[in-house]
């Protein structure tokens, strides 16, 4: 097992990686908040994964809340389901939320703790690559609203975070491609070794091999808990984090949540990024093919939606959280390795990239 520290002070806690923690009870109940447990999973996980994680609560009193699968879901009228589950329980402050499942599972749970009885704990135990390397690491949490993905939410930090390798044996190939999609964001943003040592082993990722698994998923986190360090609430520099998202997110809302999964809609952001970085004379043609090939090496899109013309793709684009008295900032790359937010390109250059994507 591996352990990477996320430092926040009195907010810090762990992240474990490794195979077959699940069944390493001992590890959960370190950061479990008194006696009333209830876990937060959906219709997929829970008959491959719930009995196993309830088999090590045991002298716990235990609710299961389970979810509808998918980001359609992620809304608040879905998380109604939670609070209810809680409320029937009679769970109290000192109650811990286990979220068990992809990134919709964990952001949904986590901004259940934020606001059940106004903040109780909860734990991360995530089942996806997109998951175990980005999306459970640094508190965000929160819902989509039909307007804007993620718009609904709060900075919440979990107690602790359990990657069981082991998990992503049952991941479907669409969303482990759709994982890979983060980790080549933090290559782009902060990590050109990692960059590079993708190009070499993404055969061995795709294959799932449990050594290229070990490997990204602790360089992932190590680079995510060092920029979370840092810039606990994005004021500055973990809005790199957000490298391809604004357009990603464009995706997702204009399509419909779940129609295209997170990280190929940041996988065709993160090529968009790229050619406007270029068109800025920051990047060489050279260096946004090599961002291209690294992306369709790992099975990911690179074109945006026909479905979505570029006005509508500018006004999706408008609802975001990096809007800023009505100014869009993005996430560029100065330099492969080095990321920017700014706003500082004319209309005519985002539109044309917008329509050379799609």
């Amino acid at each position: 097992m591996i352990t990477v520290a996320i430092d926040l002070q009195e907010r810090s806690y762990p992240i474990y990686i490794g195979c077959g923690l699940l069944a390493q009870s001992h590890l959960l109940a370190a950061h479990i908040t008194g006696s009333e447990v209830a876990i937060v999973t959906n219709e997929t996980i829970a008959p491959l994964y719930l009995d196993q994680l309830l088999k090590g609560l045991k002298g716990y009193r235990c609710a299961e809340v389970i979810l509808p699968d998918g980001e359609q879901y992620k809304t608040l009228e879905i998380l109604t389901q939670v609070f209810d589950a809680l409320l029937t329980a009679t769970f109290s402050r000192r109650c811990t939320l286990i979220a068990l499942g992809g990134g919709v599972i964990g952001d949904m749970a986590g901004f259940a703790a934020a606001c059940y009885q106004r903040g109780v704990a909860f734990i991360q135990i995530p089942t996806t690559l997109l998951a175990q390397v980005d999306s459970s690491v640094g508190g965000k949490t929160g819902v989509n609203h039909p307007l804007g993905k993620n718009m609904i939410g709060a900075f919440y930090q979990p107690r602790c975070v359990l990657a069981d390798t082991d998990t992503l044996n049952t991941l479907d190939d669409r969303q482990l491609w759709a994982g890979i999609a983060e980790i080549i964001k933090y290559g782009l943003i902060r990590d050109l070794e990692l960059l590079t040592w993708l190009e070499q082993h993404m055969d061995q990722l795709l294959a799932r091999e449990s050594s290229a698994l070990r490997y990204v998923i602790e360089r992932s986190c190590h680079n995510k808990a060092e920029i979370v360090a840092a810039d606990e609430r994005e004021s500055g520099i973990r809005a790199t984090l957000n490298l391809g998202h604004t357009f990603g997110h464009a995706i997702e809302t204009g399509m419909g949540y779940g129609t295209w999964l997170h990280g190929e809609a940041v996988a065709v952001g993160m090529a968009m990024a790229a050619d406007l970085s270029q068109r800025l004379g920051w990047l060489s043609t050279t260096e946004v093919n090599r961002v291209i090939r690294l992306l369709e090496q790992a099975r990911l899109p690179t074109r945006a939606p026909q479905a979505i013309d570029a006005a509508r793709f500018l006004e999706l684009m408008a609802v975001d959280k990096k809007v800023i008295d009505g100014q869009l900032r993005l996430v560029l790359l100065k330099e492969l390795g080095h990321a920017v937010v700014s706003n500082d390109f004319a209309p005519h250059i985002l539109e044309a990239t917008i329509k050379n994507a799609r």
